[in-house]
C-alpha cells in the first residue's frame, strides 16, 4: 500500500470541542503555589496574588477549561477551609503530595478569579472520598445561588455579591484509588446520591461528571454506565504514559536512550485503544452518545528530577513530550463524537507541564508550544482523513511513523497537524487534497522539532525548542507533498482560493 495521506476536505465529521485542550491544576508541588499563586505581596509581578506572566502565557494558548483542586487532593479538600480572610484560613497537611503544609490561601474565590482572568471555564472537582453530601451541596450553592440562603450570604460576606457561572462539576476523583478505594458498585450508588444534591440554581446548569475508570478497568465503566448513566453528563478516564511501564522506575525525563523514546510513544498511542474500548461500552448504554467521555488526567509521568521533593512530581519536558501531546490530541480529535473534554496533567511545574517556573523566571515547554500550535483546531470541524503511514520500527517492534489530523474553521481555512514519531529519519508523504471546489491558494506551516531526543528548554536556554516556519512542502494543484523532520510536530494552514 502506498504511503500517503488523503484529506477529504468536503467530508466533515463533527466539531472538535475546544475543551479537549483543557488543563489541570492540583494543589501538588509547585503547581498552585509558586506556579500560579505568589501572593499580592510578592516581588514577582502579579494581579491580586496571581502571576501575570503565567496568565498571559495561558491566555495566548487559549486555555478553554481548567480543572481544580485535584486529583487526589480533591478528596481530602474541604472547601470552607479556603474562604474568608486568608490569615484566618485553616492550615492542613497535604498528605498525598509531599506532606507539606497547605495554608489554603488559594481557594474558591482565587480559583474563580483566575478563571475569569484566563477567560476559561472552571471545572471543579468535589470531595466524595472524605466529604459529605451536605458539604458538596453547599459548595454548589455558595458558587451559583443568587438569592437568600446561608451559603449565598456567606459568599457575599466574603466579598462576592453575584454568583459565579459554573458548568463543570466532578463528583469525586479516582474513587477506585486515592479517592476511597471503592468498588464500582459502591461508587455508583454514592454517585447517584451525591449528584442529586449538585443542584441547578437559576440559569446555571451543572454538567455532572462521574468518576470513571483507571486505564483499562473496563468493568468500572460497565458498572457505572449500567447503574448511573442517566444521572451523569460525562464520565472520566485517566491514563498516564510511563516509558518503562514500571511504577517505581518510570524512567528519566532527560538523558534517556532511544528505547525509552520508542516505548514512550508506543505507550502514548495506547490512548486510541483505551478510548475506543471504553466508548464501545458507553455505546451499549448510551447509543445516542449523550454522555461525554472526559480524559481529565493524561500525560507523561517520569521519575522526578534529581534533588527535588519526590512528592512534588517535578519533571523536565522535552521534544518527546511534545510528540506525546501532538499524537494524543490527534487521537482525541478522532474520537470527538465521544471525547468532549481532556485535561493534561498538569499546568505548571508538575508532570507534563506546559510552563515551568523558578522564582521570577518562567519557561514555556515544548508541550506548551504544541498546544499553542494546535489551538487552531478548537471548535473547528473535524475533516475526514486517512493515512497510510510509513512504519517506524525499533528492535522488532513497530508503530505508525506519522500521526495526523485535520480540521476546517468556520472561515474555510484548513489545518492539518502532523507528528513524525521517528527519532532518526524524516518522513516524506504526499497529501492529496480532495473535495476542494477550487485549488488551494496558499499553504503555510509551523514546525516544532528537536536537535536530540531529549531537547528541552531551560531557564538558561528558554528557546532551545521553539516553533519555526515550515517550508518543506511542495504544492501542485491539489497535490501537496510534505517532508517532516525527525521527531517533529507540524501544523499546516491551507487557504483555498476565494
Amino acid at each position: 500500500m502506498a504511503e500517503r495521506i488523503v484529506l477529504n476536505t468536503d467530508i466533515r465529521k463533527g466539531t472538535i470541542n475546544r475543551n479537549i485542550y483543557g488543563h489541570f491544576a492540583e494543589h501538588l508541588g509547585r503547581c498552585i503555589y509558586e506556579g500560579i499563586w505568589v501572593g499580592a505581596d510578592s516581588p514577582i509581578p502579579n494581579t491580586n496574588g496571581i502571576r501575570n506572566d503565567v496568565v498571559e502565557a495561558l491566555k495566548e494558548m487559549k486555555i478553554p477549561v481548567l480543572r481544580w483542586p485535584g486529583g487526589c487532593f480533591a478528596d481530602e479538600y474541604h472547601w470552607k477551609d479556603g474562604i474568608g480572610p486568608s490569615e484566618e484560613r485553616k492550615r492542613m497537611i497535604n498528605t498525598h503530595w509531599g506532606g507539606t503544609v497547605e495554608n489554603n490561601h488559594f481557594g474558591t474565590h482565587e480559583f474563580m478569579m483566575l478563571c475569569d482572568m484566563l477567560q476559561c471555564e472552571p471545572y471543579i472537582n468535589g470531595n466524595v472520598g472524605s466529604g459529605t453530601v451536605q458539604e458538596m451541596s453547599e459548595w454548589v450553592e455558595y458558587l451559583t445561588f443568587n438569592g437568600v440562603s446561608p451559603m449565598a450570604e456567606l459568599r457575599q460576606k466574603n466579598g462576592r455579591e453575584e454568583p459565579w457561572s459554573v458548568t463543570y462539576f466532578g463528583v469525586g476523583n479516582e474513587n477506585w484509588g486515592c479517592g476511597g478505594n471503592m468498588r464500582p458498585e459502591y461508587y455508583a450508588d454514592l454517585y447517584r446520591r451525591y449528584q442529586t444534591y449538585v443542584r441547578n440554581y437559576g440559569d446555571n446548569k451543572i454538567h455532572r461528571i462521574a468518576c470513571g475508570a483507571n486505564v483499562d478497568d473496563y468493568n468500572w465503566t460497565e458498572v457505572l454506565m449500567r447503574e448511573a448513566a442517566r444521572f451523569m453528563d460525562s464520565i472520566t478516564l485517566h491514563y498516564y504514559t510511563i516509558p518503562t511501564g514500571e511504577w517505581h522506575n518510570k524512567g528519566a525525563a532527560t538523558g534517556f536512550a532511544a528505547d525509552e523514546w520508542f516505548s514512550t510513544l508506543e505507550k502514548a498511542l495506547r490512548m486510541d485503544e483505551l478510548v475506543t474500548r471504553h466508548s464501545t461500552i458507553m455505546d451499549k448504554y448510551d447509543p445516542e452518545k449523550r454522555v461525554g467521555l472526559i480524559v481529565d488526567e493524561w500525560g507523561t509521568w517520569y521519575d522526578v528530577e534529581p534533588g527535588t521533593n519526590p512528592g512534588f512530581l517535578y519533571q523536565q519536558n522535552s521534544i518527546r513530550d511534545a510528540l506525546v501531546a501532538g499524537l494524543t490530541l490527534n487521537i482525541f480529535h478522532k474520537h470527538s463524537e465521544r471525547v468532549r473534554m481532556a485535561n493534561i496533567a498538569q499546568t505548571i511545574n508538575v508532570l507534563q507541564a506546559v510552563i515551568l517556573t523558578e522564582g521570577e523566571k518562567m519557561v514555556l515547554t515544548p508541550t506548551y508550544h504544541v498546544f499553542n500550535m494546535y489551538k487552531v483546531h478548537q471548535d473547528a470541524e473535524l475533516l475526514d482523513l486517512t493515512i497510510d503511514s510509513p512504519v517506524y520500527s525499533y528492535e522488532g517492534r513497530e508503530i505508525p511513523e506519522v500521526s495526523a489530523s485535520a480540521s476546517i474553521t468556520a472561515e474555510g481555512i484548513i489545518h492539518v497537524s502532523l507528528c513524525n514519531l521517528n527519532h532518526e529519519t524524516s518522513a516524506t508523504l504526499p497529501l492529496e487534497l480532495r473535495g476542494l471546489a477550487v485549488a488551494a491558494a496558499s499553504v503555510s506551516g509551523t514546525v516544532l522539532a528537536g536537535s536530540s531526543i531529549d531537547a528541552h528548554n531551560t531557564f538558561e536556554q528558554p528557546e532551545a525548542v521553539v516553533p519555526q516556519p515550515f517550508t518543506a512542502f511542495k504544492l501542485e494543484g491539489t497535490a501537496l507533498t510534505v517532508e517532516l523532520p525527525p521527531m517533529s510536530v507540524t501544523v499546516l494552514e491551507i487557504t483555498p482560493e476565494a
